[in-house]
């Protein structure tokens, strides 16, 4: 009987810290599904109908995108996310306005308007997409630490935790630094790679404070070091 209950506990317990587990990963994913769905949309748009003008094709399109619109709009955004709610929400006003666009366009009979509706709607996923989608692989994989030390160790004042992490996002941090920015952004690689190796810096600032085990010390230097992030990110506003 004892057996039985050790066996149970242990199922039990296993899946509480399996759910526990997907919960975060899900939490630390910077996609939200619904918008990656809508290219299946987008695609056809932009890529078959628009580049052969075919209109009858681009107004029987209005149909498949008003319930992807509607998916989008009531979208949650990740854990991870948070701190790009208000670009998502304005995005989502421009997006919605681009979808109605194109719904007046596809009920008249100006084949230009049609068009061009087609061209501002692509545009404006686009635009979406690059809200949400991170600088680089570096830069997200620094962020998904730094996420868990800001939302979840920092606010309990976990501070063995934030040790048990700290390397690794120095380690992040330096990698930041030899990130490859896409074409797009090329331009902005100087004060990219500047400010990527302040964030070093304030990041190594950060192992040393939790040797002092002085909890304003720690505190100061995971501020400072989030700061320095937001600076980062700022770049590409």
């Amino acid at each position: 009987m004892k057996r039985v209950f050790l066996l149970f506990l242990f199922v039990f317990l296993s899946s509480a810290v399996f759910s526990q587990v997907k919960d975060d990963a899900s939490e630390l994913n910077s996609s939200v599904p619904e918008l990656i769905e809508f290219h299946d949309v987008i695609y056809v748009i932009w890529h078959e109908a628009y580049p052969a003008k075919d209109i009858k094709a681009l107004k029987d399109m209005v149909e498949k995108i008003k319930p992807y619109m509607e998916k989008i709009n009531t979208a949650m955004l990740p854990g991870i996310l948070r701190d790009k709610e208000g670009k998502w929400k304005d995005g989502l006003k421009v997006l919605n306005s681009a979808a109605e666009n194109y719904y007046t366009a596809a009920g008249g009979n100006d084949d230009q308007a049609m068009l061009d509706a087609a061209e501002k709607l692509h545009a404006n996923f686009e635009m979406m997409i690059r809200i949400l989608k991170p600088v680089s692989k570096e830069v997200d994989e620094y962020h998904k630490v730094l996420y868990v030390i800001f939302h979840k160790y920092y606010p309990s004042k976990d501070y063995a935790s934030i040790k048990n992490v700290v390397d690794d996002i120095i380690a992040k941090a330096e990698a930041c630094v030899n990130a490859k920015l896409p074409k797009r952004l090329e331009d902005k690689t100087d004060l990219f790679q500047k400010t990527a190796s302040e964030l070093v810096e304030k990041t190594k600032a950060l192992k040393e404070a939790l040797n002092t085990n002085d909890g304003a010390v720690i505190d100061k230097a995971v501020d400072v070091m989030h700061s320095k992030y937001q600076d980062l990110e700022k770049i590409f506003d």
